[in-house]
């Protein structure tokens, strides 16, 4: 628990001028963003419409000036992760609405546990939580699930 406090007293040092409650607006239309290049690149490929892969530039050149607010002067390879990471939470996020639908309630759950503890560490890396190598050194599924806890705690999306 103490480190949960540490990381959080940190995020508010060093984030100050930081609106989370917009950066969590801003990463969830940075998800949708990500899904309409992929939409885009498909619906080309399928159609042989090359129209779409122009409307895939242009998405994609609005997603990367977004991009840009949350991931601030990224090291190593954390702006190509930070666009997979919020990729690959979308779509379980995806997967588990439709096993949800589908009645599958424990797939759901931990399709749902997953696109969140993803999304927990694209915060934890843009906030500078914690050190690439840090990340690293620990057990996946503990660090990842602190990340969650600090995540509950820092984003509140319903903060006028």
């Amino acid at each position: 628990m103490d480190d949960t406090r540490k990381w959080i007293e940190k995020v508010q040092a060093t984030r100050k001028d930081a609106d989370l409650s917009s950066d969590e607006d801003l990463s969830i239309a940075l998800m949708n963003l990500i899904s309409l290049e992929e939409h885009s690149y498909f619906s080309s490929m399928k159609t042989g419409n090359t129209k779409y892969l122009e409307m895939m530039n242009s998405v994609r050149e609005l997603r990367k000036t977004l991009l840009k607010r949350i991931v601030k002067n990224p090291e190593g390879e954390e702006w190509c992760m930070s666009k997979h990471l919020l990729a690959a939470s979308m779509r379980l996020i995806e997967v588990g609405t439709k096993e949800q639908t589908k009645g599958n309630k424990g797939d759901a759950e931990m399709l749902f546990n997953s696109a969140f503890h993803l999304y927990s560490l694209f915060f934890a890396i843009n906030y500078k939580l914690v050190g690439m190598e840090e990340i690293k050194k620990e057990p996946e599924q503990k660090s990842v699930g602190r990340f969650s806890m600090i995540v509950k705690k820092l984003l509140d999306c319903c903060k006028e």
